[in-house]
């Protein structure tokens, strides 16, 4: 038999483990072909792709991201390749099977659940040597009538072959994120995520694992990302593993976790603190919401001040990335609730905190009791609400516009000091500017056209020429600071009109050539000639002290020069300089 194992990605940089461990279960009686392609992908050209290998067997990876993609490639393949045998597996079909079945009658088989002993047991079948009967986790129409095999024994993970060893992967190991399995199940009950169904937590055998990571490394991978849902549920465990990566890592290797950050230990921070090269480790910790009723009614056990504890010591620490998760429209969490956890959550300052909005996922707790917390929803893959009983859906809305600045101004890191001024002195809480910023960006119809680097720093500029008591010198002095550190080389264009006059400018550098400790010692090493002084150096107008804001955090308003020496690549140079130099 042919047999092509195939998803559609979300991006071309994923890579779909879970078509690699049914390729390897099924060695060395089948061998499969992987094929992956991305939601991006014109599905005319799948089809085509496809149809040329004259597969007798295609197997598709299903989740809420592809589903509705899927779906269009099903029917096109089934009509120009009918004798082929569709089989669709993944968690997104593996609940309200019937619903599946009925709405694509292309489909041959739906595997459900974990499939790697499933589907080869199909496999066999399809190719004469096991009974339909006998082959078990699967589900499939006869004769119209639904039929539901019973699930197999979980699979041992101790012994499941590695999905790593392909040859066929090695040259893109570098170029798209690996994905690490080393556990399967979730100890939580979370009644929002499909990881909750599964009771209980199993290991794979960790000297394999170990194996897998230092292959990986080996052949050039680059970023490895670990999907257990609670990798820290064992201590001793995490500590292992740790310790591991610490020890063996390659250089440039970055490694990211989903964590539960309030169960995590302060000596495990501590000797992650110490011990972790910096940029090595990076962390995804889910808070969703801090309110205690919410979390109670999602089944959710959380102690916010533990999380906090840890998230605070992991930043103190300097050595990893922090990214936290929000959930806008959870049972009871009304417009002002969930403000309030965002300012909770937003005064820890992670690297990046993403603002998501509930998805009532099949087979998920919340989805069986959506009418009695009043959500309506798209009943469409990914499955998110227009509102519920406290949430309505212009709030949702509002919540949206809020995520969009979100993402462009605080977790691209584009202009930092401008940002922490903003939201700790210019307006009531962080959400609020976010809030505000997001609704005026749509009100302005900026969603729906693109930008470049400079568009951002003018139309928040823009924004807050319409806010009451901002000292717009002050905000724009700390965005240019900002603006400018991020330039490896002197910009051709500023978005900033003000200017110093070239005799100015000549002056300046007439008394720097004399006394140029007067822009610091490290200016006094450079000894710069007029003309690249000219070539590599801005001086502009300058609001604020740089010197407290660079010591202590400090915004205090100062009227003087700002000297930036741009230094082929590296980060910029800056000093003040008084406005009467002599």
């Amino acid at each position: 038999m042919k047999i092509v194992l195939t998803t559609l990605n979300a991006k071309y940089i994923h890579t779909n483990l879970a078509l690699r461990y049914l390729k390897a279960a099924a060695q060395p009686d089948f061998d499969s072909t992987i094929i992956e392609y991305t939601i991006k992908d014109p599905a005319f050209n799948i089809v085509s792709d496809l149809y040329q290998h004259k597969p007798d067997v295609v197997g598709f990876s299903c989740y809420i991201w592809n589903i509705e993609e899927t779906i269009g490639v099903i029917r096109m393949l089934k009509t120009v390749s009918p004798q082929t045998k569709i089989v669709l597996g993944g968690p997104e079909v593996s609940y309200d099977v019937h619903d599946w079945l009925r709405r694509i009658p292309e489909v041959d088989f739906i595997v459900m659940g974990e499939g790697e002993f499933s589907f080869k047991e199909l496999l066999k079948h399809l190719n004469g040597a096991l009974p339909l009967e006998d082959v078990p986790g699967i589900c499939y129409l006869e004769e119209g009538k639904m039929k539901i095999h019973g699930q197999p024994k979980k699979v041992d993970l101790r012994e499941i072959p590695s999905p790593y060893r392909f040859e066929e992967d090695r040259a893109t190991l570098g170029k798209r994120i690996q994905y690490i399995e080393t556990s399967r199940g979730c100890p939580f009950s979370c009644q929002f995520c499909l990881s909750s169904i599964e009771v209980g937590v199993r290991y794979f055998n960790r000297d394999k694992i170990k194996d897998d990571i230092r292959y990986l490394m080996a052949n050039g991978a680059k970023t490895i990302k670990f999907v257990d849902r609670t990798f820290n549920i064992s201590r001793s465990y995490a500590m292992e593993m740790f310790q591991f990566l610490i020890d063996e890592h390659v250089p440039g290797v970055v490694f990211q976790f989903e964590i539960t950050a309030d169960i995590m230990r302060p000596e495990v921070i501590q000797f992650l603190n110490e011990n972790a090269p910096r940029g090595l480790f990076r962390f995804e910790i889910g808070v969703q919401s801090t309110n205690d009723l919410t979390n109670e009614l999602v089944k959710r056990r959380q102690n916010f001040e533990k999380l906090k504890r840890t998230v605070t010591m992991v930043k103190e620490g300097g050595k990893i990335d922090q990214h936290l998760d929000l959930i806008a429209g959870l049972p009871e969490e009304d417009y002002n609730s969930f403000r309030q956890t965002f300012n909770d959550v937003f005064a820890m300052r992670p690297e990046e905190l993403q603002l998501g909005f509930l998805k009532l996922l099949r087979g998920t707790g919340l989805r069986v009791q959506a009418k009695q917390y009043g959500y309506t929803y798209v009943d469409l893959a990914p499955y998110e609400i227009f509102s519920n009983n406290v949430l309505t859906f212009d709030e949702i809305i509002r919540i949206k516009q809020a995520e969009d600045v979100l993402e462009k101004y605080w977790n691209d890191h584009r202009m930092d000091n401008t940002i922490e001024y903003l939201v700790t002195e210019c307006f009531e809480t962080p959400f609020d500017f976010f809030q505000n910023f997001g609704t005026y960006w749509e009100e302005k119809g900026w969603s729906r056209i693109g930008h470049q680097l400079e568009d951002l720093f003018k139309r928040l500029e823009e924004f807050l020429a319409t806010q009451p008591k901002i000292d717009l010198s002050i905000v724009r002095s700390l965005m240019q600071l900002d603006y400018l550190s991020k330039q490896p080389f002197q910009p051709r264009k500023l978005w900033w009109d003000e200017k110093v006059s070239r005799e100015e400018q000549r002056e300046i550098y007439r008394v720097l050539k004399e006394t140029p400790i007067l822009a610091g010692e490290e200016f006094t090493q450079i000894d710069l000639n007029e003309k690249d002084f000219f070539k590599h150096s801005l001086i502009i107008p300058f609001a604020i002290d740089l010197n407290a804001l660079q010591q202590n955090g400090d915004v205090l308003k100062q009227e003087n020069y700002l000297l930036t020496y741009f230094r082929s690549g590296q980060t910029p140079y800056f000093a003040t300089l008084a406005k009467q130099l002599n």
